[in-house]
Parts: structure tokens; sequence; C-alpha cells
């Protein structure tokens, strides 16, 4: 079943959290909340939480295929995981590849990736390599569909190029950082992916947990993110981002997070955003987007006061 396909659930989980802002108990919190509430689609990475003293990476999907064993729910649960950033398994050299996916396959304890993402745009390896080596995966069943992360426009149409020259696996996703505050997607990689007939899935959706709407001049928040989300209070844009959003979730009586999240999917190429959260309670405005419909005004708001 091709990406397109699958009958995703409008949040993506981010998995990020999973082994470093949530321990095990409160990732296993999250994510049987996320799946009581209909969630089915979970994005992680083999490098999370590298960047945490004394970890190697691998943490987040270790607990993530814990909780999938534990729960007997693997068939319902869209995995998506990312090859090529961690320091042990760098890059995306077919024998990198190969031997990456078997890792995530045993931390995951599944035999195969609904999604399988290049986390990064690799120019020392020939794209023809990389995308040689996602084809023989999908055609060993131990990958679904494959996916690119942090590409180009001109590096993306050039690798959709090579798969549909070559009769190779084809990037059928794009995951890209795309936000309220954070708009140069809406360009020549937005043409691309909308002309190749791709769908996206933005990260930093909340721009770092500032579209939350928790930070405000002069409140200090304990987040381990404040230091980088606090930055955009020192914008003219930000705060006046805020304001719209304070607006419209007074409006629907929603949480500013869920409006953010809302503006998200209702742009066009998105599928769905990805969010993560650390606890239950971070999670419940997250999933209020399913439920979220915003008007032409409201858009329309969002959009100006964030140009």
């Amino acid at each position: 079943m091709t990406f397109s396909e699958l009958n995703l659930f409008p949040l993506c989980l981010g998995g990020n959290v999973f082994g470093w802002t949530a321990d095990r108990d409160a990732s296993f919190a999250v994510l049987d909340a996320y799946a009581e509430a209909g969630g089915n689609f979970v994005d992680t990475a083999d490098v999370y939480s590298e960047w945490i003293p004394g970890h190697s990476g691998g943490e987040s999907e270790t607990i993530l295929g814990e909780w999938l064993a534990s729960r007997g729910n693997r068939d319902q649960i869209v995995v998506a995981t990312k090859v090529g950033s961690l320091s042990s398994r760098p890059g995306m050299s077919a024998a990198n590849i190969r031997l990456a996916v078997e890792d995530s396959l045993r931390r995951l304890q599944t035999d195969h990736i609904d999604l399988y993402w290049a986390h990064i745009d690799d120019r020392e390896t020939p794209l023809e390599e990389t995308l040689g080596a996602f084809d023989a995966l999908v055609r060993e069943g131990k990958v679904r569909n494959i996916g690119a992360s942090n590409y180009e426009a001109d590096r993306l149409a050039e690798a959709l190029a090579i798969s549909d020259r070559e009769g190779l696996a084809r990037y059928g996703v794009l995951q890209q950082h795309y936000n309220l505050l954070e708009r140069d997607y809406e360009g020549a990689l937005r043409d691309v992916v909308a002309a190749e007939g791709l769908t996206s899935t933005p990260y930093f959706g909340l721009a770092r947990g500032f579209l939350t709407g928790k930070y405000r001049p002069g409140v200090e928040v304990d987040s381990p993110r404040a230091g980088s989300a606090s930055v955009y209070l020192t914008t003219e844009r930000g705060p006046r981002v805020l304001e719209a959003l304070d607006r419209v979730s007074s409006e629907h009586g929603v949480a500013q997070a869920t409006v953010a999240l809302a503006w998200l999917a209702a742009q066009p190429t998105v599928a769905t955003p990805i969010a993560s959260a650390r606890d239950v309670e971070q999670l419940r405005p997250l999933l209020a987007v399913a439920e979220l419909k915003l008007s032409e005004d409201d858009l329309a708001l969002l959009d100006e006061a964030s140009r």
C-alpha cells in the first residue's frame, strides 16, 4: 500500500521525546492515549535520543518497539523511522542503509517499516546508490514506503527523476520544517511536491513549542526547548502570530496549539503535521486537531499575521 493510500489520523505523533523528555512509562502513557483517540501514525528515528549524555541513539525506537509488542497492535500502527543521522550509522550509502535498517527493525521488534525516511540528503553518496538500496528493501518487504527528509527542491526533483528512469522505489512523501513562523517551504520545494504527486508531513509544526502560546514576554517556561522557542519573541511576527492564534482559539474554544496545527493541516500538500508530547496533558490539545476545521476567515487571519 502506498503512503497516499494509508488512512492516516490527522496528527502524526512525533517520537523524538521518547527516551528524552518522556521516560518509558510516560512514553507508554502518551502512546496509549494517542492510540485510544484513534491515532495510528508514529514517527521516530534511529538517532533519537543520541544527544543525551550516556545515550547512543535508538532509545526512541526501543521504547516504541516495546510498546508495540506489549500492546499487540503492530498492524494498527503506521511506523515511520529514519536513517542517516546517527553518528554510528552515518550517511545514505547502500552499506549503511542495509546495516541501519536491521538495527531499526530489531529495536522496533517488527519485520517491516511502513515508512523509511532518508533523514538527510547525503551529497557524498550518489542518489542512485541510496535509491537502489531503498528499492532492494522495498522488494524484500522490509520497507513499505520511502520518504525524503531535509531535501531541497532540486535534489528532490533529481531523486524522483532517477527513480522514474531506473525503475526504482520512489519517494512518496517529504518531511520538512514548516509552521506559521517558518514558511520557506511555500516555494520551489512545495512546487516539486505538488507537481510530482507527493504529500508532506511537516515537523516543528509548533515552532519548538512557541505556537502553544505559553511563551510570552516576561514568562519563564520550564522546557529544554525554551531557548530556541523564545527567540520568536524577538521578532515582530512572533507576537503578531500569537495574537492571531489567541483570537482564533478563543472563538473556537480550543488551545492555540490546536489552531496552529489545524492551519498547517489545511495547507496544500500537507498530509498530516507531526507533533510530540512528553505527557498526556500536552497531548490533548494536539489530538483536538482531528476535530477542528478552520474557516476561510480563520485561515486568512493566520496567514496574514504570519507573513
